[in-house]
């Protein structure tokens, strides 16, 4: 599930409103000018065995785009989700096993390509009101270089960003919209999806598209909660079951004299 691809099949068949993508087997892409056989780029679509998503360009809806600056990139809410029905995996999960911890908006910055450089906007997942932003840029920071003083800093600040930096945007003190429409479309996607998972992130979108506003535009299984606020005892509670789970699997594997995997 962690591959694009099969996320964007898996979804579909589950029908999970995942970011759309073109069925058609290939693209030709040429520059406007080059001629002599330059600048003719061919893509083989994933959906003919190729190596290529092809999709239309997701334009952040209204809500989203009020607080960003001009040309920012599309600027997603990572979601992070729990299921208990990974406790036990022969037991059918119910959609009520999954919750929802935390939400953050990772609001882009001018210019960029992504919303990996954004602010990190915390959202209150009871109430969809968002709360103080933060950085994590420092993370992405590579070479030995970066060690020296006065270089990388260790640590980014504490949640104490109110605006937007590009544009002195106000942020925080907003209300997402439907903040309880859109926990519910993720946590009934990793019950369709991946029930038997403990933990998933879920980039959501907030679209420009009216026939599709909100969609999921991937799932990370190796996720973090971008510096998003939770309920911690839910969370630790959980980790204790599943360590609790593990070691009771493992006790009976070697009772029963087989490989613990």
């Amino acid at each position: 599930m962690e591959n694009k691809w099969t996320f964007l099949e898996e979804g579909s068949k589950c029908d999970v409103p995942v970011s759309p993508y073109l069925d058609c087997p290939a693209i030709v892409v040429k520059h406007r000018n080059e001629e002599g056989g330059l600048g003719i780029h061919f893509y083989r679509n994933a959906t003919d065995g190729g190596d290529w998503i092809i999709q239309e360009r997701i334009l952040n809806g209204d809500w989203v785009t009020q607080h960003l600056p001009q040309n920012a990139p599309l600027s997603t809410f990572r979601v992070i989700t729990q299921s208990r029905g990974a406790l036990d995996v022969s037991k059918k999960c119910a959609v009520e096993d999954v919750t929802a911890l935390s939400c953050v908006f990772r609001a882009g910055r001018m210019g960029a390509l992504t919303d990996h450089d954004s602010i990190l906007f915390d959202v209150d997942v009871k109430t969809g009101k968002v709360l103080g932003g933060t950085t994590n840029a420092h993370w992405y920071r590579l070479g030995l270089h970066e060690v020296l003083p006065g270089r990388c800093p260790w640590r980014s600040s504490d949640h104490d960003i109110t605006h937007h930096p590009d544009g002195d945007i106000p942020v925080s003190g907003s209300v997402v919209p439907n903040i309880r429409e859109m926990l519910h479309l993720v946590e009934t996607s990793h019950w369709k999806l991946c029930p038997d998972v403990p933990l998933v992130g879920w980039d959501v979108v907030l679209s420009a598209d009216e026939k599709l506003p909100v969609c999921l535009l991937e799932v990370n299984l190796s996720c973090n909660f971008f510096r998003g606020s939770f309920d911690r005892k839910v969370y630790l509670d959980f980790l204790e079951d599943m360590v609790g789970r593990l070691q009771e699997m493992r006790l009976m594997a070697d009772r029963d004299g087989k490989k613990f995997k």
